[in-house]
């Protein structure tokens, strides 16, 4: 078998790269790169071995895994193709293509360069265009994919941050969330790692400054970026070496047959008029295809006298401009067209363009304008036809950047404050309205708990009949929300729909791991409670963000945001709010196995529940005292409190609950040897999970699955569901149950012969539980290793990782505790037993 270093050394020499030189491309250590060719390393760490296996680009047994059959299969990489559709009807730009080409093939595979071409120009010219559609002429070049990041620098929403643009771009490789580092650097950094060997394209749209495209460069010669911008980015240029490709507008012939692409005949029939339109557009591929819907729609009128009509329009907005540039043009054309709109269409351009997010969809914009959705939809349809609107998928719709500028600039001039504030806050209203419709459908048992909304007679609104229905809306508009709470908050009137929103998305935020977003909303509704002097909305807000810093293992954070909301709750007498925040501050003493503290809390919680008569609340309660008394093994206990949570949630109908509590009796029954009761319970829980969108619960119940298959012997069906309880965990950002998930992956690897792989999912269940303080996965995880060491006759890391184990049992109560010491007392041959329940 040929050794690791070995392939290594003749990987690197055949890639032309000197041990420095590979050292600078993976972070790696000159010196731990020479011992891994001479053989002083012979078994590299496993994140050593990846490192080097994306750079080298080494072969198949390097990077082996067990699939759900036993077999050894590559290890999956995530190919990200986020390119956009080309535009279309695409003309002209030949010898432009041509350089972006000749610069690529230029940049070849030269260590230390990275080649970035500027496409500048004015607006309009065609920039994105041109970027698309060469991205897409030359992507099979790039087998490790394409990443595309609109940077919305001069767009009238605020451009994007390089930190935010690195969460998204990390996403798109992969990246769960929770991994995602807090500080622009660490994201930087992190960026350039997961680039690092890989042949991957970058389009960076619509950039404002070279610093917000500065750290979107990636710091490998295999990847390619083009950044599309107004400015020339003369400090790119001349600091990071882009190459600058200045575009200018179509030339005629270009423009002519653009036009010929779009209106047909006509410009054949009329030579002279389609010239004269070209030259009034500016030759701008924007300006032309907004006049070219305006002529096709007037078919009956002679091109030249349109013609003469826009020459007119531009004349009167020259005499109104001191500077005619190509701005002029652009404005004239839009004008033009807009003007061309009846009163309604024109209505409902000016105010869908003042919706917050990127995109709109049929139902908020008929709610903007305050008109059917028939009427509605016969409006958008005037707009697209116009080419004043773009349709990105059935029912949805978007505004370029130029449009909405422009489409804004007539909102200020003739609609009044008032009636811009109405149509948002009819749309903040439609936001609200549609989410909690699917928030009833999918956590019906909250409603009570959720703020309290009147939908109006005849109001249309999507139809959400099924849990499917409603836990798409909510994915498809999830970014949209984000962006409604934000400009609610911001929006003078508007700081009760911030604070309703946040309240009313909570769960579903929470239950899908959706935790940025949620980090968001939570903190604009905190926000706008603090406008509107509302302390129990603020009390709410800060447990809502409490949990979510729980979730992402900030518990520092977490403790003083629900100590505040406690110390609120209890100020204004807010029984409910002290509930929950005694429910989460005993969540962030039990992730870190302060159990004894953990359960003060959750019986404190669960005596005001029953005081109150809350028997939501009061399941939870519980639930979570079910869980401690399970991992100090006090087994009926743990029974007894999940059947009479069970009973609880079937009484309330909360599908969500009765999920949780089926998870946690499979999990007993996983610890008292009854895989078989375990499987039935658990099966029922997945079914749940799956039909109310919750991730986290479905991950839960995926990851006992396993251990139960386990327990019978199972093994292809303990890898497989093992494995997808591992990648829900990583798609969520949930640290915690990464090393839950990771832990019984090791134990199922190390079950079907695979030691080292096993040895490796162990070390990085460890790695996760130290980042969470997660004291009963990080025991688990030593006595997996244990079990590796002692195949490896290791004696001494034997001895250490048990009297780790031992150390962190005992601080938790755990019931191996007593196994381990009569194990470390008289060592023996066999292994320490069990999952560590």
């Amino acid at each position: 078998m040929t050794r690791f270093g070995d392939l290594v050394r003749r990987h690197r020499i055949a890639a032309d790269l000197t041990q420095e030189q590979l050292a600078q491309l993976t972070g790696l250590s000159v010196r731990s790169i020479g011992d891994l060719e001479r053989g002083v390393t012979g078994d590299p760490r496993r994140s050593t071995r990846r490192l080097l296996e994306q750079v080298l680009k080494l072969p198949g047994p390097t990077a082996e895994r067990a699939d759900d059959s036993g077999e050894r299969k590559p290890s999956a990489q995530i190919v990200p193709r986020q390119l956009p559709a080309a535009v279309r009807d695409f003309v002209g730009r030949p010898a432009e293509l041509a350089t972006l080409t000749r610069l690529l093939d230029e940049a070849g595979n030269a260590v230390g360069v990275v080649v970035i071409s500027t496409i500048g120009g004015v607006a309009g010219v065609g920039k994105t265009a041109l970027a698309l559609n060469w991205a897409h002429q030359i992507a099979d070049r790039f087998p490790d994919g394409q990443l595309y990041v609109n940077l919305r620098g001069y767009d009238a929403r605020p451009a994007v941050a390089a930190s935010d643009a690195l969460a998204g771009l990390l996403r798109g490789l992969g990246v769960p969330g929770q991994e995602i580092p807090p500080s622009t650097d660490e994201r930087a950094a992190l960026y350039r790692t997961k680039l690092a060997g890989r042949r991957i394209l970058i389009v960076l749209d619509n950039a404002l400054t070279a610093d917000q495209v500065r750290l979107l460069l990636p710091g490998t010669p295999t990847c390619a970026v083009v950044v599309t911008s107004r400015d020339s980015m003369p400090g790119l240029v001349a600091r990071d070496g882009a190459r600058r490709l200045d575009l200018d507008p179509l030339t005629d012939s270009e423009a002519v047959e653009l036009l010929r692409a779009l209106i047909g005949i006509r410009v054949d029939s009329d030579p002279d008029a389609a010239a004269s339109l070209a030259a009034l557009c500016s030759r701008l591929p924007l300006a032309l295809r907004v006049a070219a819907e305006l002529t096709a729609m007037r078919s009956a009128s002679p091109l030249a006298e349109l013609v003469a009509e826009l020459a007119d329009r531009q004349r009167q907005l020259d005499l109104l401009d001191a500077v005619q540039d190509s701005s002029t043009a652009v404005r004239a054309v839009f004008s033009w067209s807009y003007l061309s709109l009846s009163a309604a269409a024109a209505r409902a351009f000016r105010l869908i363009a003042l919706h917050p997010g990127t995109e709109i969809d049929l139902y908020a914009a008929a709610a903007m304008i305050d008109l059917t959705v028939a009427m509605t939809t016969h409006l958008l349809d005037r707009l697209l036809a116009a080419s004043l609107v773009q349709s990105t998928s059935p029912g949805r719709y978007l505004i370029h950047d130029l449009l909405r500028t422009y489409a804004l600039e007539q909102a200020t001039a003739t609609d009044s404050d008032e009636q811009r504030r109405a149509a948002l806050s009819r749309l903040f209203d439609h936001y609200l309205y549609v989410a909690s419709a699917a928030m009833d459908i999918l956590f019906p048992a909250e409603h009570q708990r959720r703020p309290e909304v009147v939908i109006p007679a005849g109001y249309a609104a999507p139809a959400l009949a099924t849990s499917q229905a409603a836990k798409a809306w909510l994915d498809t508009e999830r970014a949209g929300l984000v962006a409604v709470v934000q400009c609610a908050a911001e929006t003078g009137g508007s700081a009760r729909h911030a604070v309703a929103l946040g309240a009313t998305l909570h769960r579903y935020l929470d239950a899908g791991g959706y935790y940025a977003d949620a980090a968001t909303i939570h903190g604009f509704a905190y926000g706008a409670a603090q406008q509107l002097g509302d302390r129990p909305a603020q009390a709410s807000a800060l447990i809502s963000l409490g949990r979510t810093d729980i979730w992402q293992s900030l518990y520092a954070d977490a403790v003083d945001r629900l100590g505040q909301a406690l110390a609120l709750s209890i100020q204004i007498g807010d029984l409910h709010c002290q509930i929950r925040a005694r429910h989460n501050l005993g969540l962030a003493d039990g992730q870190q196995g302060r159990y004894s503290e953990a359960t003060e809390h959750y019986r404190q919680a669960l005596g005001l529940s029953r005081r109150v008569g809350d028997q939501s609340r009061e399941w939870r309660a519980l639930h979570n005292l079910a869980l401690i008394a399970a991992r100090q093994g006090h087994y009926q206990q743990a029974i007894d409190h999940r059947q009479e949570a069970l009973t609880l949630t079937r009484r309330l109908g909360d599908r969500n609950g009765e999920a949780h509590q089926l998870t946690g009796l499979g999990d007993v029954h996983i610890r008292r040897g009854q895989p078989e009761q375990a499987i039935d319970a658990l099966a029922q829980a997945l079914a749940l999970c799956r039909q109310i969108g919750s991730r986290r619960a479905e991950a839960h119940a995926l990851c006992d699955m396993a251990r139960a298959r386990l327990q019978l012997g199972e093994h292809a069906l303990a890898t497989s569901q093992s494995r997808q309880a591992l990648a829900l965990f990583r798609e969520i950002g949930d640290l915690s149950g990464l090393a839950d998930s990771t832990n019984t992956l090791g134990e199922v690897l190390y079950a079907t012969g695979y030691r080292g792989h096993a040895r490796a999912e162990h070390e990085a269940a460890l790695r996760a539980a130290l980042k969470t303080a997660d004291k009963y996965e990080q025991a688990r995880a030593h006595l997996g290793l244990v079990r590796a060491d002692e195949a490896d006759g290791d004696q001494a890391r034997v001895r250490e990782h048990l009297e780790a184990a031992l150390t962190l049992c005992a601080d938790i109560g755990a019931l191996q505790a007593d196994e381990i010491r009569a194990r470390l007392a008289t060592p023996a041959d066999q292994g320490v037993s069990g999952h560590g329940g």
